[in-house]
């Protein structure tokens, strides 16, 4: 059987959530459709130590302030999935958990959305799916041959996991930092840190406070036609939190330049030397989940759907939220997404009535 609504959000993490409470404000009939069976998104996957890098003044979604977490100025990862869940709960958003959504196609004048429970015929899709389900892993010489584990930073819990080993980290931005720190803090893990260029760390004192004020200063020069002030790329590409300081200063945590290859038993490096490892972590990023919306044949060469704002190129009735500023700056933030979210609510009213 087929339902029907006025719009239909694909995922229900943080931007899918932010999305509902601005459509219920604008009166419109909707459902969100979560792969996920619980409430919290991809905080709910993230590892054991990781913290938001924000007081919860400013990781906070539209309408509902992130409660203060006992002991601590920025809260752990599961503070943030019962933030999330109780928003979802409060707000009484109609989240269907559970419900992976495998395509969306058009329908005449609307959207067929087929899901593994059901369909769901609507005249507005807003895909909120994020990153987290599509981790990149580079095509590097000999990651085949490679003997020893392979993961990454969605696998990725505790430093316990490789107690004794050898473990090499690949990446220059916030994950590979603080997994690398993390790791070797732990004191019992042997881990060398591999980045493609010299790791560029933020001001100890710049936190997401910061990084937002930042992006909306260069959003606003955008908009104003004013000259691009490289927003928080122009600073750096890690921040500082008290882990990654720590290991930093401990001299723990120092980079080496990329590998050329990986071996059997490790990796080789330019001069060809070898390190032995027993597992590699990919810390190389993600790439937008958004294989549902492929029958819309919208995306590009390089395999992102062109927008203005949120809203498709090629179909204004298709709104993507939270994918990062190619969605509106700092969209793939908690703080961020809200406005994001408002504005593609009020378009989707428009084009309706």
């Amino acid at each position: 059987m087929t339902q029907h609504v006025d719009v239909v959000v694909v995922g229900g993490g943080q931007a899918g959530l932010a999305t509902g409470y601005h459509l219920r404000r604008q009166g419109l009939d909707f459902t969100v459709l979560d792969a996920d069976p619980a409430p919290g998104g991809a905080w709910q996957h993230m590892w054991d130590s990781l913290h938001l890098f924000s007081p919860v003044a400013y990781s906070s979604l539209p309408g509902r302030l992130m409660p203060a977490q006992s002991g601590e100025t920025y809260p752990d990862a599961g503070h943030v999935v019962e933030y999330l869940a109780d928003y979802e709960k409060r707000y009484d958003l109609p989240v269907q958990h559970g419900t992976r959504v495998d395509a969306v196609r058009r329908d005449g004048d609307r959207f067929l959305v087929e899901a593994d429970s059901g369909s769901w015929r609507t005249r507005a899709v807003i895909s909120a799916t994020g990153t987290w389900s599509r981790p990149f892993l580079p095509a590097v010489p000999g990651r085949n041959d490679f003997t020893g584990r392979q993961l990454h930073t969605v696998n990725y819990r505790r430093p316990g996991d490789f107690a004794g080993q050898r473990v090499v980290v690949v990446g220059g931005g916030n994950s590979g930092a603080q997994i690398g720190a993390d790791l070797a803090l732990a004191g019992h893990v042997e881990v060398t840190w591999v980045t493609q260029r010299p790791p560029r760390f933020l001001a100890d004192d710049v936190d997401g406070r910061v990084l937002f004020d930042v992006a909306t200063a260069r959003r606003r020069a955008l908009d104003a036609g004013r000259t691009d002030t490289g927003g928080v790329a122009s600073l750096g590409d890690i921040v500082a939190v008290p882990p990654v300081r720590a290991a930093r200063d401990a001299g723990l945590l120092n980079a080496k330049p990329m590998f050329t290859r990986l071996t059997t038993t490790g990796v080789q490096w330019a001069d060809c030397s070898r390190t032995g490892a027993d597992a590699v972590i990919w810390c190389s990023g993600f790439r937008p989940a958004l294989s549902h919306l492929g029958p819309l044949q919208l995306r590009g060469t390089r395999g992102h759907i062109a927008t203005e704002g949120t809203r498709a190129v090629g179909e204004p009735r298709l709104h993507l939220l939270g994918y990062g500023d190619w969605t509106g700056p700092a969209s793939a933030t908690l703080i961020g997404v809200g406005r994001t979210a408002r504005g593609a609510a009020q378009q989707i009213r428009d084009i309706l009535r």
